[in-house]
């Protein structure tokens, strides 16, 4: 494993790989602010193990990749159906990240928003796409697996900056 970063897109995605680079690729895609550790290391090395060439990576806004200006939300996206970027231009970061890696195509998981941004990749790179494993996640139209008014509600709270107030929201 080690950690990379890829110019893609005009953002930078930081990324780690695991396993042989001739193995079968398999592309780790996490949802919304969530960073690549989210896949675990353990897990992760268990695929390897089985004979996949296993990248995670920190969309951007996520982990160690790049902030953006007006950085997406999900009061944009979901109230005021706006947002500075797309699950599209996302699809383009993971096909960019395939690019920049010398892989023409690869397995692919998604997880919640993830698993969104791996519908698109499939929907509009299709080639990219060995196969689609969506975890938690839904088609990403804003009538379908809408939260709760008190789930959207902390979905909407800015994370605490402080360790221990994070870690009492996340198990919130």
């Amino acid at each position: 494993m080690a950690e990379q970063v890829a110019a893609v897109n005009g953002v930078e995605l930081c990324h780690e790989t695991f396993g042989d680079a001739g193995g079968r690729p398999l592309l780790l895609v996490m949802g919304l602010g969530a960073p690549m550790i989210w896949w675990d290391e353990e897990f992760c090395e268990t695929l390897a193990e089985q004979g996949f060439y296993v990248i995670r990576f920190d969309n951007r806004d996520a982990g160690r990749s790049s902030r953006m200006r007006g950085r997406a939300n999900l009061a944009q996206a979901y109230l005021l159906h706006r947002a500075p970027y797309s699950l599209a231009d996302m699809a383009a970061d993971a096909a960019g990240l395939l690019d920049v890696l010398g892989i023409p195509a690869a397995h692919v998981a998604g997880a919640s928003m993830g698993g969104m941004i791996a519908q698109n990749l499939a929907i509009r790179h299709p080639e990219r796409v060995r196969s689609l494993t969506s975890i938690m996640s839904s088609t990403g139209g804003r009538l379908v697996g809408r939260p709760s008014g008190k789930a959207m509600s902390m979905l909407l709270t800015a994370p605490p900056r402080d360790r221990a107030a994070y870690v009492e929201l996340l198990v919130a």
